[in-house]
């Protein structure tokens, strides 16, 4: 069975304030320890020296998963609901790429 990888990248309606930040990542990194399945996650505010290409896109996140069925029960799961709660009113968009890690 294939680990699977999760990507987003979130679209904020406006700047954060650096504490809402702080606690956006807080709450991202504590996944981790929360939410089985995990091999491993990062998360970080852009700060890319690129120009044109971010699309006001500032937010990203990467989640290794175990396999699909750990991916699956992501979503539902208390932790990501209390993060997905947290962004109520801030985001815009919200893009995310799931694909399986070949062996």
């Amino acid at each position: 069975m294939n680990m699977m990888e999760h990507l987003v990248s979130f679209r904020f309606n406006g700047p954060l304030e650096p504490q809402k930040q702080q606690e956006l990542l807080a709450l991202l990194h504590g996944l981790k320890e929360q939410v089985p399945g995990i091999v491993e996650l990062t998360a970080g505010f852009n700060e890319t020296e690129e120009t044109g290409n971010i699309h006001g896109y500032t937010l990203g996140l990467r989640v290794t998963f175990t396999d699909r069925e750990a991916l699956r029960a992501y979503g539902p799961h208390r932790a990501h609901q209390a993060f997905v709660a947290s962004l109520e009113g801030l985001v815009e968009k919200v893009v995310v790429v799931d694909y399986p890690i070949a062996p």
